[in-house]
């Protein structure tokens, strides 16, 4: 090759590289764009935020909240529905349920109710949403995470797995553990899986983040709720937490479910509308 081909060569090959460096640094922006560019595909309600409106008016109480735009219900009482009646009128409104809260009692005395109920309105989580004040010592949350792991390989023949669902105290140190780390760590990932309430962890002091890295997966289902500056719950919007950088944490953790909840909303409907419209805009 001669000198003036070889020199043709070298400067083709230096453009070409320069092209693709440069090509690189114009993408970035858009792959930024894009990667913020994701939403909560179905938005769901955690019942309990509407707890009045159900035991008025069960039917029509899911049938407003399908016209909102809510695809996924998950329950914290039947109100005298047996398992075919919550299936039907979730199907008559085009609504499923992934999840359910039970209360610990139910899952020591009736698991095998509690089961067959899940299965029969197509749940695939069956979340214990807290423990006694009595039931929290070190040695309290080995025995529930024993309890969840067994309950948990009880219903895995169905599809069905656990789900702990967090408060603050959970964080509360005890000799250098806690509860939620005693869970975490004593549990089967593939028999319980964690749904975080993100206004209890940030209550608690805790950020969510280094849970979702240490353990991956782990967190099938979140509690969107929000916590003012004073420490108040607040409707979605109203608050501090950053939900979209926490959100963005999606592939890692695991989120399969995304429930809004108020414990006490003023106005339960309007308060619960007014979440949904803001995590619907909400992009990570």
């Amino acid at each position: 090759m001669n000198k003036q081909i070889l020199k043709h060569a070298q400067s083709r090959r230096n453009f070409l590289k320069t092209a693709a460096i440069a090509g690189v640094a114009a993408a970035a922006p858009w792959q930024r764009v894009l990667a913020q560019s994701r939403r909560v595909g179905s938005i769901g309600l955690q019942l309990y935020s509407l707890r009045r409106e159900m035991g008025q008016d069960f039917e029509g109480t899911l049938s407003r909240l399908a016209e909102l735009g809510f695809e996924e219900m998950e329950f914290a009482g039947y109100f005298d529905k047996s398992p075919a009646e919550v299936r039907r009128i979730l199907d008559g409104v085009g609504m499923t349920s992934p999840a359910a809260h039970i209360q610990l009692t139910a899952i020591r005395e009736n698991l095998e109710r509690e089961i067959e109920t899940a299965a029969t309105i197509g749940q695939k989580y069956i979340v214990v949403p807290s423990v006694p004040g009595n039931e929290r010592s070190i040695d309290d949350y080995q025995r529930h995470a024993d309890l969840l792991n067994r309950a948990g390989e009880a219903g895995k023949a169905v599809g069905i797995q656990m789900g702990y669902h967090n408060h603050n105290f959970e964080f509360e140190e005890q000799a250098g553990k806690t509860g939620y780390d005693t869970l975490l760590n004593s549990t089967e990932p593939a028999l319980v899986k964690m749904e975080m309430d993100l206004y209890w962890i940030v209550d608690a002091g805790e950020d969510p983040i280094p849970y979702f890295e240490k353990h991956p997966g782990r967190f099938a289902m979140l509690h969107v709720k929000d916590r003012a500056g004073d420490g108040s719950m607040v409707d979605v919007g109203r608050g501090g937490i950053d939900f979209a950088k926490l959100f963005s944490y999606a592939d890692v953790a695991g989120f399969e479910h995304y429930f809004i909840e108020h414990d006490n909303p003023d106005d339960g409907i309007n308060s619960i509308a007014y979440s949904y419209n803001n995590l619907s805009r909400i992009r990570f």
